[in-house]
């Protein structure tokens, strides 16, 4: 007892209390124990947390594995500083990675960056395009992978690959043009150009069409089966105005979608090859044909605007 005593009525270290007095904080060695963090645990009688609660964090910091589906992205590679990228929606069933951007769309605007050295020296160099949506958002960066003497001695009719990249700078879809006679008056070799997503994964293919005078394809699934017509003026001339292709069915009655070539101003159609083109489709076709659709309209532009100004 007299021990017991004793004990409680020792001082306590590394404090100015009196004996008899408990100390109202605890020492500055003391650091917990094993696995102590410093904010205690759930206390008995209040619920868990809900589900998804992201638990404290700085302000302004996005919490680890938590979708950011509503968040633009900015400054990604080959793209303006300043201009967000469209937030990736979640991926439908048997979507190939990165065409879940194609899946909530129905309008897709591409627009060709003009290249000073062209403009001035007549130089032909690699295109490049910004691919958006219809609230301005890039969805895609497209370059070309030419080398320099096919660009300037082929001309519009050259062969290329375009790599085309996401938000992340994934290369999601590939188009490749073999080299093909330019002529209407040899249908024996028309164009066609190849849709690769994921690159190296045929998803469909663009086939001219041979007819007299009017510009036609036919666009293919992967097993090289005709789904879709495209069908285009007989003049093919940006003139004040802008160019439509009709997209249509395969017994050509119904049109369901267009990829038009936009009047530019006078300036820039003057001077430049610089294109814009906007694509219409409906909003649930198949997210493969939508890429066909991109691969589509870079093949018309290089097949009628792509000129030696």
């Amino acid at each position: 007892m007299d021990k017991q005593n004793t004990q409680m009525n020792a001082s306590h270290p590394e404090t100015n209390l009196p004996v008899g007095y408990p100390p109202q904080y605890p020492p500055t060695a003391f650091q917990g124990p094993p696995g102590y963090n410093g904010y205690p645990g759930p206390q008995v009688g209040y619920p868990p947390p809900p589900a998804g609660h992201s638990g404290p964090g700085p302000a302004g910091f996005p919490v680890p594995n938590q979708p950011m589906y509503n968040q633009p992205v900015y400054n990604q590679p080959g793209g303006a500083a300043g201009i967000p990228w469209m937030p990736a929606p979640p991926p439908p069933l048997n979507c190939p990675p990165g065409l879940e951007y194609l899946s909530q769309i129905d309008q897709i605007l591409i627009h060709q960056q003009i290249e000073l050295l062209e403009v001035l020296t007549g130089f032909e160099t690699n295109n490049k395009y910004e691919i958006k949506n219809s609230f301005g958002q890039r969805v895609y960066f497209a370059a070309e992978d030419t080398d320099c003497c096919t660009r300037n001695c082929c001309g519009p009719s050259r062969p290329f690959t375009l790599r085309i990249i996401d938000n992340m700078g994934r290369e999601v879809i590939t188009l490749e043009r073999p080299l093909r006679c330019n002529s209407c008056c040899c249908p024996c070799c028309l164009q066609e150009i190849e849709i690769q997503a994921p690159p190296g994964v045929p998803v469909g293919y663009v086939i001219q069409t041979w007819h007299p005078c009017l510009p036609k394809f036919t666009i293919q699934n992967e097993k090289r089966e005709d789904v879709l017509k495209i069908s285009g003026p007989c003049v093919v001339c940006s003139c004040c105005g802008d160019v439509d292709f009709e997209i249509k069915s395969l017994d050509e009655q119904c049109v369901v979608g267009k990829i038009s070539k936009h009047w530019t101003g006078i300036l820039r159609e003057a001077f430049t090859d610089a294109d814009n083109f906007g694509i219409q489709f409906p909003l649930d076709l198949d997210v493969k044909m939508k890429a066909v659709m991109i691969g589509a309209c870079f093949l018309i532009d290089y097949m009628f605007f792509e000129r030696t100004r």
